[in-house]
């Protein structure tokens, strides 16, 4: 029988505690299937499609299983890109968030000097991308003597861009002894034979959704000219009235375009596409988690890395040339057990990708009718006061589980001989403050920062102002985020 509850899994008061508050309910089938092998370090091969769970199946297990003592990285996460990065890493901070489970994401276009720093700190998770995890290595900056896990993130995903002979090329560095997880959407060929090529008899995990796509998203197709695409997707955009909408294009240009388009129009709308600066890329990302605008027009360079539980509707603008595609994109609706919706405007001379995304799915997508002008009329005016009104986001995890948290800044680190004891040792005299109210710590050569859990940030930002560190007075303050 499937387990259906985190508390079978003999997990810590710690970790339970970090999901109660990210309100991880139930356990979706993946974690069921990923969670007891990986806490009794099998090697897993797991094909599981997008939004169905996977990052949390073995954020969940390596964080129950670090030793929080350990200074050097003990688990390797290899993402394809950037985005995913990014929100790995943030998933597997949250999860931890009350071990102290430190995460660093590592990726090209940042500076490699910042990603240096960080990597010199205690850390206990790395999440990156081959390239950049290639360089560190190279570099000698990243020290992989301790790494107990390796995970492999959209295996497949590294194989379209091209990086499997750099994954190939760290997993030669890495120590024997580890605990190797590789997940993916498909199984392509040479997904498989990496995987037997390195990795111990590994249980195979596949999780079966009806057809390709989760059951909780509606498809429609509507057939149109292609200079008729923008005054279509403005009518069902009214008609549809969607909380949040990502508009998914197959090029830059046509991003733009549309983007500008919607703008014009007063729509609350962004743009994510490769061509932008990545800082530009994260703050977009930032954004639409935060519920700062409604509408995403996008590349699929976001169709993996947007981790958002209640994006009500996905519209393809362009149909995507490649089936794998169209599941990614979709599957950013309908996450979590919510209700979600697909609408794919095709044009004739798209209706022979349409035709194969439908084999791969396993089912005809049901084409409707363009919305009629009285039906755009009838909703206009409701469509307007909702474009007027700011999103309401009612699930952002990080928020949640940041909310009691409080940054300390501090004006002193390495040079002073400071180390994290001497912060937990001072913090946790103060009345009314346990060791479990300090959560990360990181120390730099002149400075240092300190989360404080639990609401009790004001208090002991109130207490440090008149202390000393190791017989040492640091200014304090609280860290800008």
């Amino acid at each position: 029988m499937t387990k259906r509850s985190y508390a079978d899994y003999h997990l810590s008061e710690e970790i339970k505690r970090a999901l109660a508050v990210l309100k991880y309910e139930t356990p979706t089938e993946v974690q069921s299937e990923v969670i007891p092998l990986a806490m009794e370090n099998q090697d897993l091969i797991v094909k599981s499609q997008t939004g169905s769970g996977k990052t949390a199946s073995y954020s969940i297990p390596v964080c129950e299983m670090i030793e929080w003592e350990e200074k050097k990285p003990q688990v390797l996460i290899l993402t394809p890109t950037r985005e995913l990065a990014a929100q790995v890493r943030e998933d597997v901070t949250n999860i931890g968030r009350f071990k102290r489970i430190k995460a660093v994401a590592v990726y090209g276009k940042e500076p490699f000097s910042k990603q240096k720093v960080e990597l010199e700190q205690k850390t206990h998770v790395v999440v990156g991308t081959p390239g950049r995890v290639m360089d560190h290595l190279e570099r000698g900056t990243l020290d992989i003597d301790q790494i107990k896990y390796l995970i492999i993130d959209e295996a497949d995903e590294m194989l379209n861009r091209g990086f499997i002979d750099e994954v190939e090329a760290i997993i030669d560095q890495l120590p024997l002894n580890r605990v190797t997880m590789v997940f993916s959407a498909t199984l392509p060929k040479d997904v498989e034979n990496l995987c037997h090529k390195y990795m111990k008899e590994p249980t195979h995990i596949e999780i079966e959704s009806t057809g390709v796509t989760a059951n909780t998203i509606e498809h429609f197709l509507i057939e149109v000219k292609e200079e008729e695409k923008i005054s279509l997707l403005k009518d069902v955009t009214v008609v549809e009235n969607p909380d949040s909408c990502l508009i998914f294009c197959r090029t830059k240009e046509n991003v733009d375009a549309v983007y500008s388009e919607l703008e014009k129009a007063n729509y609350s709308c962004e743009r994510l596409h490769g061509g932008l600066e990545q800082e530009d890329r994260f703050a977009v990302m930032d954004g639409f988690k935060i519920g700062n605008f409604r509408y995403l027009v996008a590349t699929d360079v976001a169709a993996r890395g947007i981790d958002i539980d209640n994006v009500t509707l996905v519209i393809n603008y362009d149909v995507p040339m490649e089936k794998e595609s169209y599941v990614h994109r979709t599957g950013r609706t309908g996450r979590a057990g919510n209700k979600g919706k697909a609408i794919t405007f095709s044009t004739k001379f798209e209706g022979k990708f349409v035709k194969a995304i439908e084999n791969y799915i396993g089912f005809e997508i049901p084409t409707i009718e363009a919305p009629s002008h009285q039906e755009v009329i009838s909703r206009k005016a409701i469509f307007e006061e909702k474009l007027n009104s700011r999103r309401v986001v009612r699930n952002n995890k990080t928020a949640r589980i940041n909310q009691d948290i409080m940054k300390l800044h501090f004006s002193g680190g390495k040079k002073k001989k400071i180390r994290a004891v001497d912060f937990v040792g001072t913090i946790a005299k103060i009345p009314g403050v346990t060791v479990e109210d300090i959560g990360i710590i990181s120390i730099h050569d002149q400075m240092s920062y300190v989360d404080i859990l639990n609401g009790k940030g004001s208090l002991v930002l109130q207490a440090m102002e008149n202390a000393t560190i190791k017989g040492k007075k640091l200014k304090v303050s609280k860290a800008i985020k």
